[in-house]
């Protein structure tokens, strides 16, 4: 017994000692994080609804290094790169079977893919990242060639890089804008004619401040060419969202220059190229808020791919621990569940996310299947507050968000629900109260605002007579006083008179 207890004392002390950082995070599989970016543990937002590997969907071989996802109404397009095929799956009646394979096409004398990586589909047409074909492929729903997008004979495209598109997105008037590996100018845009025009939105180009002086003013010629240059980061992924406008991920980043002005790993652009992502939240739109330095997996996350709902949240998917991130249309933190593993929710090299209503779907490609999550009674109750409150139906979502409380008291966003909704029904004084409570500084100074306006209307008829009154009184007592001063002075003269 003495040599099991010092065994044991002697492992609790090296647990102790160990320089191993782990991160609050990684020892559940659903949390949130609070105003003080401490790890709240959450109920699971999201079920696992289906594993999909080859074996359910009658494949007759695995999927390969897949890369690309999309979804469009109930069919679900999957790009199995290292086949050179598109899966396509459907879904009818809570069921996901195998509708079509991919492989060739008519109308053009290289009629197979190479290592697509990614897809986009409209009413009437495809859209194929063929990668190793240096090309973006337009097909006819019935599989003709109508058209390819190749690399640009332009100035402003440099000639020496070799064209590899990776991922796209199509508008609504088939202009065509995709990702080039390697690179960095933003995004390639086509028209619809196959013209290129030019690039949108650039990222910023950061750097750390020690080695722009090292480097401009300190370093010799030949250390400063072996330094990396200040240049804008890839993009590694774009979706577009139901408004239009474009979201993009990127994983190319310094960790020290997240947030704050810095590199925002996940960007919404407008037409111009312009960043218009909201991020009135309590922390940045960057995945994990804390994370661990060392370990098995270390560092920030790294967000490869993004899927934006109809209702305004979205949803980003983490390369570094295999989590999905979801976020409302404010940037509010909504859930954070999932992790790195061999067990069905849990992924080991995820590569693309995208959604079907709330449903949500993740592509491995390394275990080579593809996972779908539903909402649970908990994820659907936030849904509801959130389109109950963009309804305008505040006492609803006030409702919704109530009964997320008692299923989650760690969830500081029902909190500001309630809040927000309270604000939109006139009651400043119960919404202040809420907001005092989860420390939300800016909707309190709000709700003040409009509480002490209300206040005033409210009281208006009481200020004014009480203003009156500070007004007149001094002037009547004055008044008083003097012709009481003024009495006396004649009642004195007469007594002198007589």
């Amino acid at each position: 017994m003495k040599k099991i207890a010092v065994l044991l004392a002697f492992v609790f002390v090296l647990t102790a000692i160990s320089p191993v950082a782990v991160s609050q995070a990684d020892t559940g599989y659903s949390y949130n994080y609070d105003f003080w970016g401490e790890v709240a543990n959450s109920p699971n937002p999201f079920a696992v609804k289906a594993t999909l590997t080859h074996i359910e969907l009658g494949l007759d071989k695995k999927l390969s290094k897949a890369q690309g996802l999309f979804v469009k109404d109930n069919l679900i397009y999957i790009c199995d790169s290292g086949n050179n095929r598109i899966v396509v799956i459907e879904y009818e009646n809570e069921e996901y079977r195998l509708k079509e394979i991919i492989e060739s096409f008519e109308g053009a004398e290289l009629n197979t893919f190479n290592s697509p990586n990614d897809i986009y589909v409209t009413d009437e047409h495809y859209f194929i990242a063929d990668t190793e074909n240096n090309r973006i492929l337009k097909l006819t729903k019935d599989l003709q060639y109508v058209m390819e997008f190749t690399k640009p004979d332009d100035i402003n495209f440099d000639q020496s890089i070799t064209f590899l598109p990776s991922k796209l997105i199509v508008d609504g008037a088939d202009r065509v804008f995709c990702l080039v590996k390697r690179v960095n100018k933003g995004i390639v845009k086509y028209e619809n004619d196959g013209h290129f025009n030019g690039f949108v939105g650039a990222t910023p180009v950061t750097y750390n401040l020690f080695d722009y002086i090292w480097k401009t003013w300190i370093a010799s010629d030949a250390q400063a060419d072996a330094m990396a240059d200040f240049v804008p980061t890839e993009y590694d992924n774009i979706a577009v969202d139901s408004e239009g406008f474009m979201f993009v991920t990127t994983t190319n980043f310094d960790e020290g220059s997240l947030g704050g002005g810095g590199v925002n790993p996940i960007r919404r652009l407008n037409s111009l190229g312009n960043d218009i992502l909201i991020q009135n939240g309590d922390w940045y739109v960057i995945g994990d808020v804390d994370w661990a330095t060392k370990g098995v997996y270390t560092g920030s996350s790294r967000i490869v791919d993004i899927t934006a709902l109809d209702d305004g949240t979205y949803f980003g998917l983490d390369r570094t621990r295999g989590r999905i991130f979801g976020y409302d249309d404010q940037g509010n933190i909504l859930c954070c569940f999932g992790g790195n593993g061999n067990k069905d929710g849990y992924f080991r090299m995820p590569t693309a996310i995208e959604h079907m209503g709330h449903d949500l779907l993740v592509l491995d490609s390394q275990d080579a299947q593809l996972t779908v999550f539903t909402p649970t009674y908990y994820g659907k109750k936030i849904f509801s507050a959130i389109y109950e409150y963009q309804q305008g139906r505040y006492d609803r979502s006030a409702d919704e968000w109530r009964e997320v409380l008692m299923l989650n008291g760690n969830n500081e966003l029902a909190y500001k629900g309630i809040g927000r909704a309270l604000l939109r029904q006139d009651k400043y004084e119960e919404a202040m109260e809420y907001f005092k409570t989860k420390y939300a500084d800016k909707n309190y100074g709000d709700a003040f605002q409009l509480y002490r306006k209300q206040w005033v209307e409210d009281h208006i008829v009481a200020i004014f007579i009480v203003i009156v009154l500070l007004l007149v009184v001094p002037l009547l007592i004055g008044r008083i006083k003097k012709v009481r001063w003024e009495v006396k002075a004649f009642e004195n003269d007469s007594k002198k008179n007589n």
